[in-house]
């Protein structure tokens, strides 16, 4: 599995979240498997997304989507403060650990 890693700060939270929504059916045509938000605990204004992938390839193909048809349109990235930064993740390592019960 390959990840598209994106980062960038936000104006607003809530119309950033309504314009990545919109983008849903984008994200699934282009091969997206699941997708993972995350803020920093201390920077609400600042967004890190995952979207997994089954090849590289198509992570590249969605990345180039992103630049041309997403983050060069003002409108269909309102929310957007500066150029996001980008990183192709290949994974080198996994671990999963059992939850411990309580008590």
């Amino acid at each position: 599995m390959t990840t598209l890693r994106i980062e960038h700060a936000v104006t607003d939270y809530g119309t950033w979240k309504a314009a990545f929504d919109r983008f849903a059916d984008a994200r699934r045509q282009a091969g997206v498997l699941r997708h993972r938000i995350h803020r920093p605990a201390d920077d609400p204004r600042y967004v890190l997304v995952d979207l997994d992938f089954a090849t590289r390839a198509a992570a590249e193909g969605f990345l180039g989507f992103l630049r041309t048809r997403v983050w060069a349109v003002p409108e269909n990235a309102p929310a957007l403060a500066g150029a996001p930064e980008t990183r192709i993740l290949e994974p080198a390592e996994n671990s999963a650990q059992e939850p411990r019960p309580a008590g």
